[in-house]
């Protein structure tokens, strides 16, 4: 949907990250499976992850990740979103608790589960939340801890999730300003619930790779098209495309597909692997810091995760500055 420009606009106003200390190589894992480092390269386009030390938990880099997204934008927020796939435990839901050791004790805060697409659909719930005047700025919190929940044995899921957090601050803006959100897609299918899910007899993840595969580029490039005509933007307008890291070969193909300058793809995947929710916000601040995007950049975010969901979301790059951490 395009945003009316008569409606209060949410702008992005802050981005912040928080990484595990500790780095996973692709040698680290050819003790634990049957593999090298060429076959995870080749098929994923990663070198590298990283992972949570023991005890370190979803809450902990949910609370860094926030930490930091408030420092770069100097804003008091009245509501926290947190999108996770991880938290350890089923109820109460995990955002209240991050709220709590933010001092945000009082504001509105709560859970939402959309797997990969988890950061599109928070920065929806936050426009939501603005343009409805319940909040003047919303954190949004993409927080995920999959080495807590990957089966040990299992080789296709074990070698692409990596662990991490990273944070937007969205706050009342105009609607012409750098960092209004200009247009939003969000769907699903439960259709394909199977493909990605989380067992329920013992809690590991499972994802049925090639259907996976076969479904993500042309679900990530619909919906990409849906925003851009919400824009109106075309194609050659799109200066930085920054998709969910799933797999580079999904990125490279959604790039063919719609047509995308190849230097338009913002990504990291090779350097923290698949991190679900947090993998936009995660490449985001290091395609900052690489230039692209740079402020003015046209920006299409685009995403696709268990449920099957999918989103996107347009924005004009604005002036932040990325805060980042490790844990």
């Amino acid at each position: 949907m395009r945003l009316e420009r008569t409606r209060p606009s949410a702008t992005l106003a802050g981005l912040g990250t928080c990484l595990p200390s500790r780095v996973v190589t692709n040698a680290e894992l050819t003790r634990s499976f049957d593999t090298s480092d060429d076959w995870i390269v080749t098929r994923t386009g990663i070198r590298e992850r990283r992972v949570t030390s023991p005890g370190t938990t979803v809450v902990d880099l949910a609370e860094a990740a926030a930490r930091n997204a408030l420092a770069s934008a100097g804003a008091d927020v009245q509501a926290l979103v947190l999108a996770t796939t991880t938290p350890y435990r089923p109820c109460p839901a995990m955002a209240p608790e991050v709220a709590a050791r933010l001092g945000l004790t009082g504001a509105a805060a709560y859970d939402i589960s959309a797997v990969c697409s988890g950061a599109v659909y928070g920065i929806a719930n936050a426009v939501g939340l603005i343009t409805a005047g319940v909040a003047d700025a919303v954190l949004v919190v993409c927080a995920e801890t999959y080495s807590s929940i990957l089966d040990p044995e299992d080789r296709s899921t074990g070698v692409i999730f990596g662990d991490g957090a990273g944070a937007f601050v969205l706050r009342r803006g105009e609607a012409d300003e750098p960092g209004a959100i200009l247009a939003i897609d969000l769907g699903s299918d439960g259709r394909h619930a199977d493909l990605i899910a989380r067992d329920a007899p013992d809690g590991r993840f499972r994802m049925a790779g090639t259907a996976v595969y076969r479904m993500a580029s042309r679900t990530f490039a619909d919906t990409a098209r849906q925003v851009m005509k919400g824009t109106g933007w075309a194609v050659e307008d799109i200066d930085a495309f920054v998709p969910h890291q799933a797999n580079r070969r999904i990125t490279d193909a959604v790039v063919r597909e719609l047509g995308l300058a190849p230097a338009a793809a913002v990504g990291n995947i090779d350097r923290v692997g698949n991190t679900s929710a947090a993998s936009i916000p995660l490449a985001l601040a290091d395609g900052v810091r690489e230039g692209r995007p740079a402020p003015g950049h046209r920006t299409l975010l685009a995403a696709m995760g268990g449920g099957l969901t999918w989103g996107a979301a347009a924005l004009v790059w604005p002036e932040v500055e990325v805060v980042s951490s490790e844990l």
